[in-house]
Protein backbone atom coordinates (compact mmCIF):
# COMPACT_ATOMS: atom_id res chain seq x y z
CA UNK A 1 0.00 0.00 0.00
CA UNK A 2 2.84 2.35 0.88
CA UNK A 3 4.68 1.68 -2.39
CA UNK A 4 1.57 2.55 -4.41
CA UNK A 5 1.28 5.89 -2.60
CA UNK A 6 4.92 6.67 -3.38
CA UNK A 7 4.38 5.82 -7.06
CA UNK A 8 1.29 8.04 -7.27
CA UNK A 9 3.15 10.95 -5.70
CA UNK A 10 6.15 10.66 -8.04
CA UNK A 11 4.71 12.85 -10.86
CA UNK A 12 3.81 15.55 -8.34
CA UNK A 13 7.32 15.51 -6.87
CA UNK A 14 8.90 15.73 -10.32
CA UNK A 15 6.62 18.62 -11.30
CA UNK A 16 7.43 20.52 -8.12
CA UNK A 17 11.16 19.91 -8.61
CA UNK A 18 11.02 21.21 -12.18
CA UNK A 19 9.12 24.29 -11.05
CA UNK A 20 11.67 24.92 -8.29
CA UNK A 21 14.60 24.65 -10.69
CA UNK A 22 13.01 27.03 -13.18
CA UNK A 23 12.23 29.47 -10.38
CA UNK A 24 15.84 29.37 -9.19
CA UNK A 25 17.13 30.17 -12.67
CA UNK A 26 14.73 33.10 -12.91
CA UNK A 27 15.72 34.41 -9.47
CA UNK A 28 19.39 34.35 -10.51
CA UNK A 29 18.59 36.71 -13.40
CA UNK A 30 16.75 39.27 -11.28
CA UNK A 31 18.36 42.67 -11.72
CA UNK A 32 20.82 41.34 -14.29
CA UNK A 33 20.79 41.92 -18.06
CA UNK A 34 20.52 38.84 -20.32
CA UNK A 35 23.85 37.11 -20.74
CA UNK A 36 25.38 37.20 -24.20
CA UNK A 37 26.74 34.04 -25.78
CA UNK A 38 30.51 33.72 -25.80
CA UNK A 39 31.59 33.93 -29.48
CA UNK A 40 34.53 31.57 -28.92
CA UNK A 41 32.14 28.71 -28.11
CA UNK A 42 30.23 28.88 -31.40
CA UNK A 43 30.69 26.66 -34.42
CA UNK A 44 31.44 29.77 -36.48
CA UNK A 45 34.54 30.54 -34.40
CA UNK A 46 35.75 26.97 -34.76
CA UNK A 47 35.36 27.17 -38.53
CA UNK A 48 37.37 30.40 -38.68
CA UNK A 49 40.17 29.12 -36.45
CA UNK A 50 40.37 25.71 -38.12
CA UNK A 51 40.20 26.41 -41.86
CA UNK A 52 40.87 23.58 -44.32
CA UNK A 53 44.42 23.10 -45.57
CA UNK A 54 44.47 23.32 -49.36
CA UNK A 55 47.39 21.73 -51.21
CA UNK A 56 49.74 21.52 -48.22
CA UNK A 57 52.57 20.02 -50.26
CA UNK A 58 52.43 22.55 -53.10
CA UNK A 59 55.59 24.73 -53.20
CA UNK A 60 55.13 28.49 -52.97
CA UNK A 61 57.36 30.68 -55.08
CA UNK A 62 59.04 33.56 -53.30
CA UNK A 63 58.06 36.07 -55.97
CA UNK A 64 54.43 34.91 -55.90
CA UNK A 65 54.02 35.84 -52.23
CA UNK A 66 54.37 39.55 -53.00
CA UNK A 67 52.66 39.50 -56.40
CA UNK A 68 49.37 41.36 -57.04
CA UNK A 69 48.35 38.83 -59.71
CA UNK A 70 48.43 35.57 -57.78
CA UNK A 71 44.65 35.11 -57.88
CA UNK A 72 44.45 34.79 -54.11
CA UNK A 73 41.49 36.47 -52.34
CA UNK A 74 43.65 39.32 -51.05
CA UNK A 75 45.32 40.04 -54.39
CA UNK A 76 44.24 42.75 -56.80
CA UNK A 77 42.39 40.41 -59.15
CA UNK A 78 41.45 37.75 -56.62
CA UNK A 79 37.87 36.60 -56.03
CA UNK A 80 36.84 37.97 -52.65
CA UNK A 81 33.64 35.94 -52.43
CA UNK A 82 33.34 33.41 -49.63
CA UNK A 83 34.05 29.92 -50.86
CA UNK A 84 35.79 27.86 -48.16
CA UNK A 85 35.37 26.95 -44.53
CA UNK A 86 35.93 29.94 -42.26
CA UNK A 87 35.02 32.56 -44.90
CA UNK A 88 32.37 35.15 -44.04
CA UNK A 89 29.50 36.34 -46.25
CA UNK A 90 26.46 38.57 -45.74
CA UNK A 91 22.93 37.17 -45.77
CA UNK A 92 20.28 39.65 -46.90
CA UNK A 93 16.85 38.88 -45.44
CA UNK A 94 13.98 40.79 -47.04
CA UNK A 95 10.75 38.93 -46.33
CA UNK A 96 7.49 40.54 -47.45
CA UNK A 97 4.94 37.74 -47.72
CA UNK A 98 1.18 38.07 -47.80
CA UNK A 99 -1.45 35.34 -47.82
CA UNK A 100 -5.22 35.71 -48.07
CA UNK A 101 -7.80 32.94 -48.22
CA UNK A 102 -11.57 32.98 -47.91
CA UNK A 103 -14.17 30.24 -48.23
CA UNK A 104 -17.83 29.67 -47.41
CA UNK A 105 -20.19 26.71 -47.47
CA UNK A 106 -23.90 26.18 -46.92
CA UNK A 107 -26.32 23.29 -46.67
CA UNK A 108 -30.10 23.08 -46.29
CA UNK A 109 -32.55 20.16 -46.20
CA UNK A 110 -36.32 19.81 -45.57
CA UNK A 111 -38.29 16.54 -45.32
CA UNK A 112 -41.88 15.62 -44.46
CA UNK A 113 -43.84 12.39 -44.05
CA UNK A 114 -47.58 11.73 -43.47
CA UNK A 115 -49.32 8.37 -43.04
CA UNK A 116 -53.10 7.94 -42.76
CA UNK A 117 -55.61 5.07 -43.21
CA UNK A 118 -59.06 6.61 -43.69
CA UNK A 119 -60.63 3.34 -44.86
CA UNK A 120 -59.64 -0.29 -45.06
CA UNK A 121 -62.52 -2.78 -45.10
CA UNK A 122 -64.04 -0.79 -42.26
CA UNK A 123 -61.20 -1.60 -39.91
CA UNK A 124 -60.15 2.03 -39.24
CA UNK A 125 -63.67 2.84 -38.06
CA UNK A 126 -63.70 -0.15 -35.73
CA UNK A 127 -60.29 0.79 -34.35
CA UNK A 128 -61.33 4.44 -33.86
CA UNK A 129 -64.04 3.24 -31.44
CA UNK A 130 -61.49 1.79 -29.04
CA UNK A 131 -58.88 4.53 -29.40
CA UNK A 132 -58.68 7.36 -26.83
CA UNK A 133 -60.65 10.51 -27.48
CA UNK A 134 -59.11 12.60 -30.28
CA UNK A 135 -57.13 9.69 -31.79
CA UNK A 136 -57.99 8.44 -35.27
CA UNK A 137 -56.52 6.15 -37.90
CA UNK A 138 -57.07 8.91 -40.44
CA UNK A 139 -54.10 10.81 -38.94
CA UNK A 140 -51.95 7.78 -38.14
CA UNK A 141 -48.52 9.48 -38.33
CA UNK A 142 -47.03 12.72 -39.55
CA UNK A 143 -43.39 13.86 -39.32
CA UNK A 144 -41.46 16.89 -40.53
CA UNK A 145 -37.79 17.68 -40.34
CA UNK A 146 -35.51 20.45 -41.53
CA UNK A 147 -31.85 21.30 -41.09
CA UNK A 148 -29.53 24.02 -42.31
CA UNK A 149 -25.84 24.75 -42.06
CA UNK A 150 -23.80 27.74 -43.04
CA UNK A 151 -20.11 28.31 -42.47
CA UNK A 152 -17.52 30.84 -43.55
CA UNK A 153 -13.87 31.48 -42.83
CA UNK A 154 -11.09 33.79 -43.90
CA UNK A 155 -7.34 34.07 -43.35
CA UNK A 156 -5.31 37.23 -43.83
CA UNK A 157 -1.63 37.24 -42.92
CA UNK A 158 1.38 39.38 -43.74
CA UNK A 159 4.99 38.94 -42.69
CA UNK A 160 7.58 41.64 -43.27
CA UNK A 161 11.18 41.43 -42.12
CA UNK A 162 14.28 43.24 -43.36
CA UNK A 163 17.62 42.24 -41.87
CA UNK A 164 21.27 41.71 -42.74
CA UNK A 165 23.51 39.31 -40.87
CA UNK A 166 27.04 38.02 -41.37
CA UNK A 167 27.30 34.24 -41.67
CA UNK A 168 30.29 31.91 -41.70
CA UNK A 169 30.90 28.91 -43.91
CA UNK A 170 31.16 26.08 -41.40
CA UNK A 171 31.40 23.16 -43.81
CA UNK A 172 31.77 22.26 -47.47
CA UNK A 173 29.79 19.25 -48.68
CA UNK A 174 31.29 16.72 -51.12
CA UNK A 175 29.26 18.20 -54.01
CA UNK A 176 30.61 21.71 -53.36
CA UNK A 177 27.56 23.07 -51.54
CA UNK A 178 28.41 25.35 -48.61
CA UNK A 179 26.78 25.07 -45.21
CA UNK A 180 26.51 28.45 -43.53
CA UNK A 181 25.60 29.57 -40.05
CA UNK A 182 25.29 33.04 -38.59
CA UNK A 183 24.24 34.50 -35.25
CA UNK A 184 23.75 38.01 -34.02
CA UNK A 185 22.92 39.30 -30.56
CA UNK A 186 21.94 42.89 -29.77
CA UNK A 187 21.32 43.91 -26.17
CA UNK A 188 19.47 47.11 -25.36
CA UNK A 189 19.12 47.73 -21.63
CA UNK A 190 17.58 44.53 -20.28
CA UNK A 191 16.30 43.07 -23.54
CA UNK A 192 18.26 40.82 -25.89
CA UNK A 193 17.42 40.43 -29.58
CA UNK A 194 18.73 37.27 -31.22
CA UNK A 195 18.98 36.54 -34.92
CA UNK A 196 20.12 33.19 -36.29
CA UNK A 197 20.35 31.95 -39.86
CA UNK A 198 21.58 28.67 -41.29
CA UNK A 199 21.25 26.66 -44.46
CA UNK A 200 22.97 25.49 -47.63
CA UNK A 201 24.07 27.69 -50.54
CA UNK A 202 25.74 27.25 -53.89
CA UNK A 203 29.01 29.16 -54.37
CA UNK A 204 27.69 30.55 -57.66
CA UNK A 205 24.75 32.22 -55.84
CA UNK A 206 27.10 34.47 -53.84
CA UNK A 207 27.25 37.77 -55.73
CA UNK A 208 30.28 39.98 -56.28
CA UNK A 209 29.53 41.98 -53.13
CA UNK A 210 29.86 38.74 -51.17
CA UNK A 211 26.14 38.75 -50.38
CA UNK A 212 23.40 36.18 -50.80
CA UNK A 213 19.62 36.58 -50.61
CA UNK A 214 17.69 34.44 -48.17
CA UNK A 215 15.56 32.93 -50.94
CA UNK A 216 18.67 31.29 -52.41
CA UNK A 217 19.41 29.40 -49.20
CA UNK A 218 18.23 25.79 -49.27
CA UNK A 219 16.92 24.44 -45.99
CA UNK A 220 16.97 27.97 -44.58
CA UNK A 221 16.33 28.29 -40.86
CA UNK A 222 15.82 31.91 -39.86
CA UNK A 223 14.94 32.86 -36.31
CA UNK A 224 14.37 36.33 -34.94
CA UNK A 225 13.39 36.57 -31.30
CA UNK A 226 14.47 37.82 -27.95
CA UNK A 227 14.84 37.23 -24.28
CA UNK A 228 14.76 39.55 -21.35
CA UNK A 229 12.28 41.39 -19.17
CA UNK A 230 9.89 42.38 -21.97
CA UNK A 231 9.87 38.93 -23.59
CA UNK A 232 9.38 37.35 -20.17
CA UNK A 233 6.27 39.41 -19.45
CA UNK A 234 4.78 38.55 -22.84
CA UNK A 235 4.99 34.80 -22.19
CA UNK A 236 2.26 32.97 -20.20
CA UNK A 237 3.32 31.39 -16.93
CA UNK A 238 4.19 27.68 -16.76
CA UNK A 239 1.04 26.92 -14.77
CA UNK A 240 -1.14 28.59 -17.37
CA UNK A 241 0.56 26.66 -20.19
CA UNK A 242 -0.03 23.37 -18.38
CA UNK A 243 -3.64 24.31 -17.69
CA UNK A 244 -4.21 25.06 -21.37
CA UNK A 245 -2.96 21.57 -22.24
CA UNK A 246 -4.78 19.63 -19.52
CA UNK A 247 -8.14 21.41 -19.35
CA UNK A 248 -10.64 20.18 -21.99
CA UNK A 249 -12.38 23.55 -22.31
Amino acid sequence: MTSKRHISRLPIVLLCSAAALSACSRVADVGQPPRMTEPRTTEEFQAMTEPPILFPDAPVRADAQASLWTGKPMSLVGDRRASTRGDILTVVIEIDDRAEMSNSSGRSRTAGEKVSIPSLVGLPQRIDEILPEGASMEDLAQAKSSSSFKGSGSISRRDKLTLRVAATIVDTLPNGILRIQGTQEVRVNYEMRELTVSGFVRPSDVDRRNEIAYDRIAGARISYGGRGQISDVQQPRYGQQLADIVLPY
